[in-house]
């Protein structure tokens, strides 16, 4: 069996191929003209055209017989190699509309399907990292941004995104506002920001928004849009610094919780079902960390009262949500055991 390295079959194969054969035949109409006494202007000339078929006069009028029957089969074959070539083409921009047309589709029904999700608004360095965290956790979310290169680096990644302008009414909807969970906005304008959690906030009441802010006098702002919690990532920055210089063994603590070294621990919350045991128990009359190996360092409770580092006779009650600190494993544990 004959291999090419070309697959012929191919919209880019045709293309190469094509392209190959009509060079040789203006390489080789070229050399048969110049051959029968022509200069190399004239032959290039005639050759052109020929193949392109305008149809202006011949170079000279007094053509030979062989070069007549020459041009015949200059027209026959370069009009052949031009016409594969120009078909392959249009082939390879059909196929390439179609595909990236029949994506959107299919990208826009997973998106339909999608609920209880989160919504990113921006993928650059900072959005990119948290679609990565994101992902990781395996949490469902649709990225929304304009740029073309991003999206193509977030379609590469298999995230469902929105490929349009997120302070525009019509992408929050797109990304399917109204069943969405909560909204994070991290564009690098602030303006763009507020706008933003202003139409997310009109669109969904319940919605849980967070918005990036980069001046401190923006945090207002965004509270009044309906931002439910701000984050200022050069408030966070110096903070930390200033933790590492002066308490770096509790900064080591939080670079262990939150998982930015290797040890397996991970902090999780957990809403306490209708019918789970724990429901009206105590954390002593549970035995939660003996059961499980984990630490509950905070209860929240339906009103939104947090109860930091609670003692063994408190009670958990429906609704409540549990914060817990241990090793992913002792988190599983937890889940089986109380049934969570």
């Amino acid at each position: 069996m004959i291999s090419y390295p070309v697959d012929v079959r191919t919209p880019i194969g045709r293309v190469m191929v094509g392209a190959a054969a009509l060079a040789i035949v203006i390489v080789m109409g070229v050399a048969g003209y110049v051959a029968t006494g022509w200069t190399l202007l004239e032959s290039v000339y005639m050759i052109v055209i020929t193949i392109s078929g305008v149809g202006y006069k011949e170079v000279r009028p007094d053509m030979s017989s062989v070069q007549m029957v020459w041009t015949m089969l200059v027209i026959v074959f370069g009009l052949t190699a031009a016409i594969y070539t120009g078909g392959g083409v249009l082939q390879l921009v059909a196929e390439g509309e179609i595909n990236r047309a029949l994506g959107h589709r299919r990208r826009a029904r997973r998106i339909e399907q999608v609920k209880d999700h989160l919504i990113v608004c921006g993928f650059g360095r900072m959005g990119t990292l948290l679609c990565e965290e994101l992902h990781a956790q395996s949490a469902a979310f649709v990225l929304i941004d304009r740029d073309a290169e991003r999206i193509e680096e977030a379609e590469r990644l298999g995230y469902l995104f929105v490929e349009e302008d997120a302070t525009e009414e019509a992408a929050l909807i797109a990304a399917g506002i109204e069943r969405a969970t909560g909204l994070v906005t991290v564009l690098p304008s602030d303006a763009e920001n507020v706008f933003i959690t202003l139409t997310a906030r009109a669109l969904n009441r319940n919605i849980q928004i967070i918005a990036r802010a980069e001046l401190p006098s923006t945090q207002k702002k965004l509270l009044r849009a309906g931002a439910d919690r701000v984050v200022l990532p050069a408030a966070i920055g110096a903070q930390r610094i200033s933790t590492l210089l002066t308490r770096p063994a509790a900064f080591e603590l939080m670079e262990l919780v939150t998982g930015r070294q290797s040890l397996d621990l991970e902090i999780a919350e957990l809403a306490l079902p209708e019918a789970c045991p724990l429901c009206e128990a105590t954390l002593a009359s549970a035995e939660v960390r003996k059961r499980t190996g984990v630490i509950v360092v905070a209860l929240k409770r339906p009103d939104g009262t947090m109860v930091f580092n609670p003692d063994s006779d408190v009670t958990m009650r429906r609704g409540d949500t549990v914060v817990l600190l241990g090793r992913r494993e002792n988190v599983d544990r937890f889940r089986e055991a109380f049934q969570v």
